[in-house]
């Protein structure tokens, strides 16, 4: 480890542990920590208190990217360098769109909103907003219908881990044949159908259904309130773990978990003159915070108009970078590179992050102590992180059915989910064709930065900031530095718009025109995108009679 990146654990680590301590702390000693209730019948659902929602604000942002993705595009990103752009951009994009999308989520459910579409009918008083807002529903609907899918094999995993079904599979390559045959991307001595797949992705729906059937306080609150302790005791002890693993195998000093934590923190200031890396780091704290997806301003809408959200919203992006910086980036890099040293971890890399976390990491298990446990409370993790974030993604469509169109939670639950099975059934048929990478590329990336852009744009300027301010501030238990005012205005404009226009130019333009692409695949890639243009356009639809169901009303 060079002086560096000693520098950059030790600051980063201690402003983060610090900050989180600090606030969670104000959170605790607030005398408004159980002020939130049910409503009287027939009201909206609030939570049922202060840090119930706090959990479930950051079981939101907490999700499968924090272990996998973070580790992997800090270490191919410059290392401890790549915290530069990383926090340039948590300060100057991801803490700031928080507090403005806890303001518009409250601002919103003060008026019967849930969601973004009559959110932003409140903000631009045109007729056109409502249908800007529905990319609130239906980008986080698109994503959740293949992250269930994801979420699945975490419990599948888990299962196997405990069971130790992919033991004696000592390799990548026979770990990677039985993560295909698992998936349904082929058929293959470990798996001869995918009913296995189906069984996992079934009981995953069935757990979010459970939760989400529930309501705010009895179900996401619960959940958050159990499973998120639960993730953090199990990501704790695996980081101890891995921190006293030492060197494996004594005949490879080279080959040890300090190697592993040099390997990500060891600065490359070379690459920060490659706008590349500062589009990455823009791009993991939109995908780290759940940014641009409505989902936030929905959670935020069960709020009451004098509850606090500028203590809770940086409460929730401390915690959730505590997740991600500490505790991610000390579990699955430094251990592949503790096993197979740097090379083989850089190309474990390139690889992505499901091949670190579900074909590298299973190898590794079989190799120590306990395996079969440590392999459980990884997958267990990460099963717990994705349906916390799942539960929330889900929630806008639900929340809009409710709010808009007055439905019982029941029916809103069950033709949401129905929605959700039919979809998922596309993406598990025709995954091995790169159906999930399309949906993910065009809703869980580019897409919710275009939503972002939209929303900054007319919160800071239509709706106008004066007002916006204001607003945040009612109720607030923590004043924010006069210094966001001119962030939130001018520098997260800008900085989206940017990016947005760098982005479309080096990356959305090449994958539009599907360069690089098999032309056997590319049917499938334009099935994908018809399920995305369908489900826009049905979201649109209902948008559209929501408001004319009004106007007669």
């Amino acid at each position: 480890m060079t002086l560096w990146g000693w520098i950059f654990i030790i600051v980063g680590w201690s402003s983060i542990i610090g900050l989180s301590v600090y606030l969670f702390r104000r959170v605790l000693l607030s005398k408004t920590q159980k002020v939130l209730v049910e409503p009287a019948e027939g009201g909206r659902a609030q939570w049922g208190s202060r840090i119930g929602l706090i959990l479930a604000m950051a079981g939101n942002a907490i999700g499968l990217g924090n272990f996998l993705r973070f580790p992997v595009k800090a270490a191919a990103n410059g290392g401890g360098a790549f915290m530069i752009p990383y926090f340039c951009a948590l300060i100057f994009l991801g803490i700031p769109l928080m507090w403005v999308e806890w303001t518009v989520g409250r601002y919103g459910g003060a008026h019967h909103h849930g969601t973004t579409p009559g959110m932003f009918s409140l903000l631009w008083k045109n007729p056109k907003a409502k249908y800007l807002g529905a990319l609130g529903i239906a980008l986080p609907f698109i994503i959740v219908v293949y992250y269930n899918f994801i979420e699945s094999w975490t419990l599948g995993f888990a299962w196997f881990s405990a069971t130790g079904k992919y033991f004696g599979n000592t390799n990548q390559e026979a770990m990677n044949q039985f993560l295909r045959g698992f998936q349904g991307a082929e058929v293959n001595q470990f798996f001869t159908s995918v009913l296995p797949i189906i069984i996992f992705l079934g009981i995953t729906l069935l757990v979010n259904y459970f939760f989400l059937s529930r309501g705010i306080s009895k179900g996401i609150e619960v959940l958050a309130k159990f499973g998120m302790p639960i993730l953090f005791v199990f990501a704790i002890v695996l980081v101890i773990r891995v921190l006293t693993l030492g060197t494996p195998d004594p005949g490879i000093p080279d080959q040890n978990v300090w190697k592993g934590l040099a390997y990500i923190w060891n600065p490359d200031f070379s690459r920060l003159t490659h706008a590349e890396v500062w589009l990455v780091a823009a791009g993991q704290i939109f995908f780290t915070l759940s940014l641009g997806q409505g989902i936030i301003c929905t959670y935020a809408s069960y709020l009451r108009e004098k509850n606090d959200i500028t203590l809770n919203g940086i409460t929730t992006s401390a915690t959730n970078e505590f997740a991600e910086v500490v505790l991610g980036g000390t579990i699955a890099i430094p251990l592949a590179v503790a096993f197979f040293g740097i090379p083989g971890t850089q190309a474990i890399a390139k690889e992505g992050a499901f091949n670190l976390g579900f074909v590298s990491l299973p190898v590794i298990f079989q190799k120590i102590p306990f395996g079969q446990l440590f392999g459980s409370l990884w997958f267990l993790l990460l099963f717990i992180a994705g349906i916390t974030s799942s539960v929330a993604m889900t929630s806008p469509a639900i929340a809009f059915l409710e709010d808009e169109f007055k439905w019982k939670r029941s029916k809103a639950v069950n033709l949401v989910f129905a929605i959700i099975a039919i979809s998922t059934i596309a993406v598990v048929i025709f995954f091995k064709f790169g159906f999930l990478d399309e949906l993910d590329y065009w809703a869980g990336t580019f897409g919710i930065v275009v939503f972002a852009a939209i929303e900054i744009v007319l919160f800071s300027w239509v709706f106008g900031l004066k007002k916006g301010w204001h607003e945040m501030h009612k109720g607030a238990d923590l004043q924010v530095p006069q210094f966001f005012r001119f962030v939130i205005k001018y520098i997260t404009p800008v900085y989206l718009l940017v990016m947005l226009g760098v982005w479309t130019y080096q990356e959305a333009v090449p994958k539009l025109l599907m360069k690089d692409v098999a032309a056997a695949n590319h049917p499938y890639l334009w099935g994908a995108r018809g399920l995305m243009v369908t489900l826009i356009l049905i979201t649109l639809y209902m948008v559209r009679v929501a408001w004319k169901t009004k106007v007669k009303k």
